[in-house]
């Protein structure tokens, strides 16, 4: 087809939200948003990523009307700020949580900025089409983009997001790296996205590209040139004469001749010779970053695209069970629930998106099971039964393991059982996965006297067998309930509840002591607030700000429903509730357990990094967890602002946050929170001196702020952090492994806070040969260790099935020191997904016409290898046979 068979070009709706965003510029090319501050004005790799997924999103919404709900309407969207939280709101109703999409949001984001500081991808110009290797960037790019699919097919969402933040990465560096926007093109360059055909008109070896500049602004130094160059940097590889240099700073090649350079990253010469150029390529950038998200969703289809970036506000639902001939009751409660969930949820936006069910006996566990089909998760769970015995310990920490590597990230994930574990090695490093992944596990547990001889114990076993559960419940945010058989079933009904838009409401004091009140906080943002009670309880009472009360009689009181099941009480309290400080008292044997939730969509992510400011690309490098003598930045992201109430209404905002100490409840610090940006989009941030970090140890985050109205908001994160003794690095090959292969991975190990004597090992699941050449090292401050380990993948390796490698640093005995973890994902591709990966494309070009739109909707073509694409999206229109 020729251009000229296609409308005549317009500015159509797509394109015209597209300059909303882009007028004024917010903060790419930096990146994220801690490089604003080297770089004012700038627009980072982060913003057009995030503003690239914003755009394809609410594409995708008003393509797909909203069942039950009005259309949306694009000029309702047009000349304001686009925003998650809006964009939920008016899809899915009112209050709807966006908390899972943003998180989903900034693993891509942070994946995408790690490109720069990765010491395996941030010198290797390949990734960031330098050194005029722009075929060979073409070529790693949209590998990055099929491992995306390949990886979202096989349901690994988090490795499928790392790929694609490091595939967006390189286009996007394409238009600040290269001297496309200076040939003054106007439009993405239409072949990056696709292996063929080849790139034309490029630079030879000896063509000169660039003239020499002294000054740190050169925007005359391209020379006119007409072909196709990128800039060099550094030494590695050596720029030839008459080359152009990337720039900066940082760059050493830009003081060889010819000086000067033509990156484009940020506003400041002293980082960009061209920062002139700065926002056309920015804007380049995001169209084009706009044509891979819509070239994904066009592959995934709409679903499988939803998916990937978590474009639901419900939570996935996990469970765990315990399969011994024991456990017939826990597993009928839990079909009971899983039934009650889909049958209320199904078609609707709280309809969970992902279901994985991992069962477990002695001495095995798994398989996994995983869909996203709610019929195919009831059939998989309704064939589980009850059998066999065995002694009570059971692999519940193995199969817990398994349920995290395939459950989303903020996820809920329930385990039912009876027993404890025999796995119990696998606590600590439990613990980490559960923060990595940032999922809440709770444990339902029967001991049930009368049926001891339901299991064949082979000896007295210790009252402190659970202790494993308590460990994990306390690192995930969740909790452990002993209950029994006659309960089960009504206990069990927490798994409908905790899958809601949830806060746990802070406690003051943090620890209940029997007989001692306590209080919570309610502000008018929160609505369905649930009293939780377990222990030995003798009474308690409950009073509300106006001082009414209510004690814990069975039924309906002044303030809410009590409900009594076995030493487990639930009060769910009046709608709406009162606002303000409310008080209770629990008398027990015992220590008792208290938890206070409510339903919010105002609440808030976080991560943690490093300040990165000595290099070309200034910026936060991400961390799981703070370390020990590291000068960290804590960074919150608000969610549900949306929630104020009338839009004209002052935004609630969070001034401080505050690390308590998890086992004491103690106050370790409070420290202000900046806000970054405008206030709608809810981003802060705080420096954490390493003084208040200098002990390893978990603690918890509370944000305290005010609503619109002034009123005390205070909330927590839903896990506690903690601050590991060392910095350990793990990373491997950017593509997937292959049966039969053998692949290197590199380790890095920094300490930070003094000498360190540590031991190293490793763990493999499932269980492939790993090997390392570093078992054990000693570190001073401010030191690091490489080392070198090799993963074997055997021939008989599933397909599309997910690896995960552990290296665990520990203190040996005369440097006690708690344990550090690193995990590694990696996924499995079958030989002939290997191949199809690697074969050249001989389908027909695509052909692009610049400027063309098609907003009403897919022309046609779909997933399953038909012959053209429709309407793409972002406003540019691809015609003929799909490349991959």
């Amino acid at each position: 087809m020729l251009c000229a068979d296609v409308p005549p070009p317009l500015l159509g709706p797509s394109v015209l939200l597209l300059l909303q965003l882009l007028l004024p510029p917010t903060s790419a090319f930096f990146p994220n948003i801690w490089s604003l501050l080297a770089a004012p004005g700038s627009i980072t790799h982060q913003d057009l990523t995030e503003e690239a997924a914003l755009n394809v999103t609410l594409q995708l919404f008003l393509e797909q009307p909203p069942p039950g709900r009005p259309l949306l309407r694009l000029e309702d969207f047009l000349g304001r700020t686009l925003l998650a939280d809006d964009l939920f709101a008016a899809y899915f109703g009112p209050g709807s949580p966006s908390r899972r999409f943003r998180a989903a949001l900034g693993e891509v984001s942070r994946a995408n900025a790690a490109q720069d500081f990765l010491p395996t991808s941030r010198d290797d110009p390949d990734l960031h089409f330098d050194a005029e290797r722009l075929g060979q960037g073409r070529t790693r790019l949209v590998g990055a983009l099929r491992e995306t699919l390949v990886a979202a097919r096989a349901l690994d969402h988090s490795l499928a997001r790392q790929r694609l933040g490091a595939a967006l990465h390189a286009l996007q560096d394409f238009y600040s790296h290269s001297n496309w926007v200076e040939l003054g093109e106007q439009q993405p360059h239409p072949h990056l996205l696709w292996p063929r055909p080849e790139l034309r008109s490029l630079a030879q070896v000896g063509d000169p590209t660039c003239s020499d500049c002294e000054g740190l602004s050169c925007p005359g130094n391209w020379r006119g040139f007409t072909r196709l160059t990128s800039g060099y940097f550094g030494t590695h590889p050596p720029k030839p004469p008459g080359k152009c240099s990337h720039g900066g700073h940082f760059d050493r090649s830009s003081s060889q001749p010819p000086r000067g350079g033509i990156n484009k990253d940020s506003t400041s010469p002293g980082f960009s010779p061209h920062h002139m150029l700065h926002l056309q390529a920015a804007k380049l950038a995001l169209l084009a970053s706009i044509q891979a998200f819509s070239l994904l969703r066009s592959r995934l289809g709409d679903r499988g695209f939803s998916r990937l970036l978590d474009i639901t506000p419900a939570s996935s639902l996990s469970f765990v069970l315990d399969t011994t001939g024991s456990m017939g009751e826990e597993i009928n409660a839990a079909k009971i629930q899983a039934r009650r969930i889909v049958e209320q949820r199904r078609g609707s936006p709280m309809e969970p998106a992902h279901y994985v069910l991992v069962p477990f006996h002695d001495p095995g566990f798994g398989p996994v099971f995983t869909t996203s089909d709610p019929d195919s998760f009831w059939q998989q769970l309704n064939e589980i039964h009850a059998l066999g015995g065995g002694d009570e310990p059971e692999m519940c920490l193995s199969a817990l393991q398994l349920a995290l590597l395939h459950t989303p990230p903020f996820s809920d994930i329930f385990v039912f059982t009876d027993a404890s574990p025999k796995d119990a090695f696998l606590t600590n490093q439990v613990e980490s996965l559960t923060q990595e992944r940032r999922c809440r596990v709770t444990f339902l547990v029967t001991e049930d006297p009368s049926r001891v001889q339901a299991r064949a114990r082979r000896e007295v076993l210790s009252p402190l067998r659970f202790e494993p559960y308590e460990a994990v419940a306390l690192a995930s945010g969740g909790e452990v309930i002993f209950t029994k058989d006659q309960h089960i079933r009504d206990v069990a009904a927490i798994v409908g509840d905790s899958m809601a838009a949830l806060v746990t409401l802070p406690l003051d004091p943090p620890v209940v002591v029997s007989g001692r009140p306590f209080v919570f906080s309610v502000d008018g943002l929160l609505q369905k607030v649930t009293v939780r009670i377990h222990g030995d309880i003798s009474s308690f009472w409950i009073k509300n700000p106006a001082g009414i009360s209510q004690g814990h009689e069975e039924g309906v009181g002044p303030l809410g429903h009590t409900r009594h099941f076995g030493q487990f009480w639930m009060v769910t309290m009046n709608d709406p509730p009162q606002t303000g400080t409310w008080e209770i008292q629990v008398i027990a044997e015992g220590t008792p357990r208290v938890r206070v939730q409510a339903q919010t969509s105002l609440d808030f992510l976080f991560h943690f990094g490093i300040p990165m400011e000595d290099g070309p690309h200034p910026g936060l490098y991400s961390l799981t967890q703070p370390v020990a003598g590291l000068q960290t930045q804590l960074l919150v992201e608000v969610t549900g602002l949306g929630s104020r109430g009338n839009s004209g209404d002052p935004w609630p905002h969070f001034s401080h946050v505050i690390l308590r100490g998890v086992l004491e409840g103690a106050e370790l610090g409070r420290v202000p929170l900046e806000p970054v940006g405008p206030p709608e989009r809810g981003l802060l941030a705080a420096s954490l001196p390493p003084t208040l970090l200098s002990t390893p140890g978990p603690f918890s985050l509370e944000l305290l702020g005010q609503d619109g109205a002034g009123r005390r908001l205070h909330r927590a994160a839903p896990q506690p952090c903690t601050v590991v003794p060392v910095l350990l690095e793990l990373s491997g090959p950017p593509g997937f492994l292959a049966p039969g292969g053998k692949v290197p991975l590199n380790l890095r190990i920094s300490s930070f806070s003094g000498p360190q004597d540590l031991d190293l090992t490793t763990s493999v699941s499932p269980s492939f040969a790993l090997t390392s050449n570093l078992s054990s090292v000693r570190l001073g401050q401010n030191e690091s260790a490489w080392g070198r380990l090799w993963l074997e993948v055997p021939d008989s390796a599933a397909p599309d099935s997910v690896v995960m490698v552990t290296v665990t640093a520990v203190g040996q005995e005369a440097s006690p020191v708690p344990p550090t973890h690193a995990f590694l994902r990696l996924l499995v591709l079958a030989p002939a997904l290997q191949d199809q990966l690697a074969a050249p494309v001989t389908t027909p070009t695509p052909v692009f016409c610049p400027f063309t739109l098609v907003t009403q909707g897919r022309a046609g073509g779909d997933m399953a290898g038909n012959p053209w694409w429709g309407t793409v999206g972002g406003g540019l229109l691809l015609l003929g046979l799909a490349s991959w």
